[in-house]
């Protein structure tokens, strides 16, 4: 009897092993992904939170939906109102107005929409401007002389100031009279109350002009440019292609001449700010202080090297310096300098950052310019000020504390007590709202997409607003590997951040090929703990067979100004040094393929990929460069000049690590793609690129996108031909 149970169990226990491994066997295998998939049907880019802006009183916010403007409460994350109804935007008795933006007024009666927007530059475009009034619901085109550029309410809302074909004007909402303000606006010579390109491009804003806190004044820009070059682009598609040319300072050439002057309303009067008899200057921005009478005016040297604020009265033009810094590599403009208010509104000092102690972190001023106290400290760099509550009189900042790679948010009252308000591992931004009593949040780490949640400044989550669960669960089924963190160290004994994705199924019996994807610029990072648009791509390589990584090189941010700005005068040298020591430690691994170690860039990315494929060529055998800068002559003066001075100052610095001097070198698969319409880093690049290479008799391969700007997305297909051809490459030699 005993034998026969015996027996029985053996039965049961092979039966269920068997159903076991039954079970293991029908276990769903990972879905294939496909480029179509990725840049085609973009089924893995995650779901955003559009549009959230905070409503004046600091309790509600709103928001666009499919409908049109919902407003909802911070306290509940609910819905308590339609601000606008799509359908009520009715022009030409049957037409719905499909806006592309929105603004409040400062009394939230009134709606500025933007619509039929036509891009100028890459931040730059020009509207039809219509008001929606809430009262009557009424919708009102505020000008029918032509598109306008940048419209902008008064503060007590009975005016809006915009832009048109280089002159500012003003429409009082009373009558909807059109002043123009300024009439010596000219094409290719003088440009009011906007940026010219390289402004725009590399100092980050477009509006140049604002309105004084009371609407007394509106203080501007004005750019005379006449002296500047001209780039030409061609656009192709008709009999005849078509030529369009535009102002550009490359490396080394003349500036528009800036100059800042502010308008009276009451009397009509135009003054002209004294900024001083030099003119070779920057003006990288202006900002009213809480007072009318009272007007900073940034002024920056042309070696970006000494930094300046001028409080200057708006009435009379005059000023006093509060604010002297100088560095002895360069300073970055930023939007940190946020001036205090006192409890009847006047001025209270200013916050900023800046890297006095070799790291960059906040500081606080008095309206004399004398330091009051650092706020923060360490070895470690504040991203950006996010705000100030001048109520708790606490300042919010980002920064990468816990690792160069990851960040939080912190506040820090002007006694330098600190508060940490989000730092859960990953990357982490808030946008607070206009008492500081709530914020909306965004997290998300390399392995997680972005979830936006609504929070009280204590931290309690009152709503989540998206989580994006559909694509988490999306990328599991396409059995996504695990991007992970870890240091290289150099023979120089630096420490270089890295991220890697190793292919499924990993074996370190096997060898694999290994895939750089690289920026490399200065300040910036690839290394970072957030979910990235390109991870997918990543991650078919990597389900190719493929290991991919990143690394960044010394010039990259976030680890101190020393490790940042080594690159100066000599971009290219160090970053290539290190992508080689970084190629070196992959080839010692015993399960790389030493022969099959790939790279890929875009733009600055673009140029460093082809260094290491000429320079590197010992160590990368397959690159491709994307819209690379090949030599920096070619590049606009402010970005280059800040970190390489001027060719005619550092001949040596632009010459020995241009790719165009570096072209025999180059022995492996080597492929150039540019956009034909790059109207910030020129086709000339490329161009110039393909007479050295031809003249050195190196094979390389070639794709031009005909009326395709640096982000090469213009036209039917394009985004997925790219990526297609560019996949097809690496695969073709790596595998």
């Amino acid at each position: 009897m005993k034998n026969i149970l015996q027996l029985l169990l053996a039965f049961i226990l092979i039966g269920s092993l068997n159903a076991q491994t039954l079970i293991k066997a029908e276990a769903p295998k990972a879905k294939e992904l496909s480029l179509e998939k990725i840049f085609k049907e973009y089924q893995f880019y995650p779901r955003s939170v559009r549009g959230i802006q905070s409503m004046k009183d600091g309790e509600h916010y709103c928001k666009i939906s499919k409908k049109g403007i919902e407003e909802y409460s911070y306290a509940t994350g609910e819905k308590t109102r339609m601000i606008i109804e799509n359908k009520k935007l009715i022009i030409n008795d049957s037409v719905e107005l499909k806006y592309d933006s929105y603004e409040f007024s400062p009394n939230e009666d009134l709606v500025l929409l933007s619509t039929e927007t036509e891009a100028i530059y890459r931040h730059s475009s020009k509207s039809n401007f219509y008001i929606y009034s809430l009262k009557d619901e009424s919708l009102t085109l505020i000008s029918e002389n032509g598109k306008q550029r940048l419209a902008s309410f008064s503060p007590d809302a009975s005016k809006i100031a915009f832009v048109r074909e280089n002159n500012l004007f003003i429409v009082n909402l009373a009558d909807m009279s059109e002043k123009q303000i300024t009439t010596d606006g000219k094409f290719e010579s003088i440009i009011n109350g906007t940026t010219d390109w390289v402004y725009e491009e590399e100092f980050a804003f477009t509006r140049a002009f604002f309105w004084s806190p009371n609407g007394d004044y509106i203080a501007y820009y004005k750019f005379d440019e006449s002296k500047v070059k001209e780039f030409w682009m061609t656009y192709y598609g008709e009999l005849y292609p078509e030529h369009d040319k535009f102002k550009y300072p490359k490396a080394g050439e003349d500036n528009s001449i800036v100059s800042i002057h502010t308008y009276q309303l009451s009397t009509g009067e135009t003054k002209s700010m004294n900024i001083g008899e030099e003119t070779d200057i920057y003006i990288p921005r202006i900002k009213w202080t809480h007072e009318s009478d009272e007007l900073v005016i940034f002024w920056m040297n042309r070696l970006q090297n000494n930094l300046k604020f001028l409080l200057t009265n708006p009435a009379t033009g005059e000023n006093t310096e509060i604010y002297n810094e100088t560095n002895e590599y360069y300073i970055e403009i930023t939007d940190n300098l946020h001036i205090l208010a006192d409890k009847k509104g006047g001025n209270a000092g200013f916050i900023l950052t800046a890297e006095l102690d070799g790291y960059n972190h906040v500081y606080y001023y008095d309206m004399e310019g004398e330091l009051q106290k650092q706020l923060t400290s360490g070895n470690w760099d504040v991203d950006h000020i996010i705000g100030y509550d001048s109520k708790e009189k606490v300042v919010y900042y980002q920064a990468a504390k816990s690792a160069p790679y990851n960040r939080e948010v912190f506040g820090v009252n002007l006694k330098g007590k600190e508060n940490p308000i989000e730092v859960k591992e990953g990357w982490n931004s808030v946008a607070f709202s206009a008492n500081y009593k709530y914020y909306t949040s965004t997290w998300s780490d390399a392995n997680t997409p972005p979830v936006y949640s609504l929070k009280s400044i204590k931290g309690k989550t009152i709503k989540v607003l998206q989580d994006n669960q559909k694509l988490k669960d999306k990328i599991a089924e396409y059995n996504f590997q695990e991007k992970t963190f870890y240091d290289i160290t150099t023979s120089e004994d630096v420490k270089l951040s890295t991220w890697q994705i190793l292919p499924p199924n990993f074996d370190e019996n096997k060898e694999y090929p290994v895939l750089f994807t690289i920026y490399g610029g200065p300040g910036s990072q690839t290394v970072k703990n957030s979910w990235g648009y390109r991870d997918p791509w990543y991650q078919y390589f990597a389900q190719q067979g493929i290991i991919v990584v990143s690394v960044d090189n010394r010039g990259t941010g976030f680890k101190g100004e020393a490790f940042k700005k080594v690159t100066y005068q000599e971009l290219g040298k160090y970053e290539t040094i290190d992508q080689i020591e970084a190629a070196k430690y992959f080839e010692s691994l015993p399960y790389v393929a030493k022969d099959k170690i790939g790279i890929f860039g875009w733009s600055y990315g673009g140029y460093m990929s082809t260094l290491c494929m000429t320079k590197g060529a010992e160590h990368f055998n397959t690159g491709i460069a994307v819209a690379p800068v090949t030599n920096w002559r070619y590049y606009d003066n402010i970005y280059t000049e800040r970190y390489m001075r001027t060719p005619q100052t550092n001949a040596s610095g632009y010459d020995d690590n241009s790719p165009i001097n570096h072209v025999e070198k180059l022995e492996g698969n080597y492929m150039l793609i540019h956009g034909m319409a790059d109207d910030n880093v020129h086709p000339h690049n490329a161009y110039d690129l393909i007479t050295a290479l031809v003249a050195a008799d190196k094979e390389f391969e070639l794709m031009m996108y005909p009326n395709s700007n640096h982000g090469i997305y213009t036209g039917k297909n394009t985004t997925i031909h790219l990526y297609r051809k560019m996949t097809k490459f690496y695969l073709e030699h790596l595998k």
